[in-house]
């Protein structure tokens, strides 16, 4: 098998059919496999994927368990040579996986790589950013970037050229390639895993870092493009609920991979500002 393709789906069973039609009517000299999570949707999204889609391995949770480790639960049946993390409300192009494909042949130095994602007017989706440091992810907490917005350009680099292929730190979770052959030389493990303390955000910027931290390489390349609708389930969060998955995914990764000091600067921070909001 060449290729897995692996979605986890939580409540949006239309962009979820859209994407899975798109999928199937790939351009494709290769094999590919879909794998579909469902996350304990209430909207059918399950009885969608039976009826209309087959040929998909379904995996239907009675509880939500996070992207991360449902990720995971397909992560261990899959059988391609590379695993493509695909988030729901992502629509691919004919000839995306194709050209994808084609590019990680001919770059087997990639671990992870990304393409060009662009939004529902054509506009690139700026997805390339350095990994999280102290300073830019108190100025978020804090919500500075609302009154001064450069004061994060380090962190989201806004000048990044994304008609190039570039090495880079991390890549958004949407569209996320994944070598096996080169993952599994670099960690001496037989599959990839995403960290499941994360329920949501920070676990792909956390599997970045990790590859890195093993020798690995990121990389960005517009050699491929998919169409990106950008956040579907994540707007039917509440706002309290989508702050705090946030804020807890944030003090895991700095807990994880920065100082003491960091963690406890950010930690205060939350706690201050909750009871500042009180």
């Amino acid at each position: 098998m060449d290729l897995s393709v692996i979605i986890v789906s939580w409540n949006v069973k239309e962009k979820l059919k859209d994407n899975l039609q798109a999928l199937f009517e790939s351009e494709s000299g290769f094999n590919f496999e879909v794998l579909v999570v469902d996350n304990a949707s209430t909207d059918g999204s399950a009885e969608l994927v039976r009826a209309k889609f087959p040929q998909v391995k379904l995996i239907v949770n009675e509880t939500n368990f996070g992207f991360a480790r449902a990720n995971n639960q397909a992560i261990e049946l899959a059988q391609g040579r590379y695993i493509l993390l695909l988030n729901p409300d992502m629509s691919v192009f004919p000839d995306t996986l194709e050209n994808m494909l084609a590019w990680a042949e001919e770059n087997p130095q990639a671990t992870v790589s990304g393409c060009r994602l662009v939004n529902v007017r054509g506009e690139t989706v700026r997805q390339v950013r350095r990994f999280p440091k102290l300073f830019d992810q108190l100025m978020i907490t804090w919500k500075i970037p609302h009154f001064f917005p450069g004061i994060l350009n380090s962190y989201l680099l806004p000048d990044f050229d994304y008609s190039r292929v570039s090495q880079v730190d991390s890549i958004r979770g949407a569209f996320f390639l994944i070598n096996l052959k080169n993952y599994q030389k670099i960690s001496r493990q037989p599959k990839p895993k995403l960290d499941e303390r994360y329920f949501l955000w920070f676990e792909e910027v956390d599997f970045c870092r990790q590859v890195i931290a093993w020798q690995g390489e990121v990389w960005y390349t517009p050699a491929a493009s998919c169409l990106d609708y950008v956040g579907q389930s994540f707007k039917q969060l509440k706002r309290g609920k989508a702050q705090k998955y946030f804020r807890d995914s944030m003090l895991k990764y700095f807990k994880k991979w920065e100082s003491a000091f960091s963690y406890q600067i950010l930690n205060l921070s939350w706690r201050f500002l909750s009871l500042f909001l009180k």
